[in-house]
């Protein structure tokens, strides 16, 4: 929870004048499908990808109308690749990242306007099972690259078009 009010505030202050305010939980990261380390303590690399994600979700807030608020609870990540234990030549695990460990994640949010009206809610289970197909630059690849795409994607196809479709509408409570 520290960390989402964290994110909340250096979005406040990095000057963005319209922007959803967002709350991002995590419930029991310890037990998520997948967030295993390859070189790093397994509570700092959850961490790492705690924040990654809370980033993700601000900066599709950034994206929405001033007064909007998003509750998102991520219940389940399962990062792109597997880590294998004795891949590397001196024992190092390395994680490696084919077709079969395509990157999930589940989560429910609750969307509310500036009057407190829903604009969107619901329980998502995303899969982007054609991950590898993407094109991106070689040797450019962003950590957590392939699920930040995959939630790019869900947000410009559900939420971007329920914001513009809510806002077409004359609010239900008198202004």
């Amino acid at each position: 929870m520290r960390n989402s009010i964290l994110a909340i505030t250096l979005l406040a202050m990095s000057g963005v004048v319209s922007a959803a305010e967002v709350t991002v939980t995590f419930e029991q990261p310890e037990k998520f499908t997948d967030i295993r380390p390859t070189n790093e303590s397994k509570s700092r690399y959850q961490e790492k990808v705690t924040q990654a994600f809370e980033r993700f979700f601000a900066d599709y807030a950034a994206k929405m109308p001033e007064g909007y608020s998003w509750q998102v609870t991520v219940t389940d990540i399962d990062l792109a690749g597997d880590v294998d234990y004795f891949a590397g030549p001196t024992g190092q695990p390395l994680r490696i990242v084919k077709d079969l460990y395509s990157p999930a994640v589940r989560f429910t949010h609750t969307l509310r306007d500036n009057f407190g009206e829903e604009v969107l809610s619901g329980e998502e289970r995303l899969r982007d099972m054609g991950f590898m197909q993407r094109i991106s630059k070689v040797g450019t690849r962003a950590e957590f690259e392939f699920e930040q795409k995959m939630l790019d994607d869900w947000f410009s196809k559900t939420v971007q078009p329920a914001v513009t479709q809510h806002a077409a509408v004359a609010p239900k409570v008198a202004q």
